[in-house]
């Protein structure tokens, strides 16, 4: 009589986990379905708008003439050419600022004196629309490439050294102590402790860099562009060329998704060791 329960209650929990699946992977497929039907459908009636006059091409062009456009672009080299300027300036400029943002963050997340000379003012400059002092790098470097490297440095540093200062600072220190016990040293502490302890701030930070690094390009090209994606945009404004315009910002929000990517996968392959907190 017990044992007959007992399979009956095995079969009952075993149905009940099938039911729970089955809706688990139904209301996924839903999910799903809305997340690429919404897109579509916006399309959609953002083509019929401008195939039906509603909306004017000198307002924004349609779907189908900024898919044109963007062929005729990659035929003719344009746009490779563009990108290639562009995606190099992001590249300087992002080293730059990795590598300021990670020292920086070191001498103030290590050391009480230098939390003390370099914190206060890192957090004063955050506080400042680092997109306004474009005028002032123009002034300072010219128009040649510099203020564009530099404004996209200056706007990446803060998010590394933010997100890697505090990683550093929420460090137990029971493993510093720990450590010190087993005579590591301070170089040992700082390889084998603090820097893979911070590594996961670093990486957030790291993505967060990058956003604000396009970011800051797509406004530092526009005044005084001479190459890249932002004089292809300037000479689009000046001919009322609104489906180029599209064309380049959705290659700028396409770099900036792919980046984004790239160090998710770096992510997801240099923390493989942390234990996951959802299935």
């Amino acid at each position: 009589m017990v044992e007959t329960r007992t399979a009956e209650e095995k079969q009952h929990a075993g149905a009940r986990h099938r039911s729970v699946a089955t809706t688990r992977a139904k209301s996924g497929s839903w999910g799903i379905a809305a997340r690429i039907a919404s897109p579509i459908a916006i399309i959609m009636l953002w083509q019929i708008a401008s195939a039906t006059g509603l909306l004017s091409p000198r307002v924004l062009a349609s779907p189908l003439t900024i898919l044109s456009t963007a062929l005729r672009l990659v035929e003719s080299g344009e746009l490779i050419r563009g990108l290639s300027v562009s995606l190099l300036r992001v590249i300087i400029g992002f080293a730059i600022a990795l590598v300021a943002g990670v020292a920086l963050a070191l001498i103030s997340g290590l050391s009480r004196i230098g939390e003390v000379i370099v914190d206060p003012p890192l957090q004063m400059l955050k506080a400042m629309p680092f997109l306004g002092l474009l005028p002032l790098f123009i002034l300072w470097f010219g128009i040649g490439e510099a203020p564009k490297v530099g404004m996209v440095a200056f706007g990446s540093v803060f998010p590394i050294y933010l997100t890697l200062y505090g990683g550093i600072r929420s460090i137990d220190h029971k493993l510093i102590e720990t450590g010190r016990t087993l005579e590591l040293g301070t170089a040992g502490i700082i390889r084998h402790i603090i820097l893979p302890g911070a590594l996961p701030s670093l990486l957030v930070g790291i993505r967060y860099g990058l956003s604000i690094a396009w970011l800051s390009l797509v406004v530092a090209e526009q005044i005084n562009a001479t190459s890249g994606l932002g004089q292809i945009i300037t000479y689009a404004r000046d001919f009322l060329q609104t489906d180029v315009i599209v064309v380049c910002l959705i290659v700028y929000a396409a770099m900036g998704l792919l980046t984004d990517g790239l160090v998710r996968a770096i992510e997801t392959r240099a923390l493989r060791w942390r234990p996951q907190v959802l299935p």
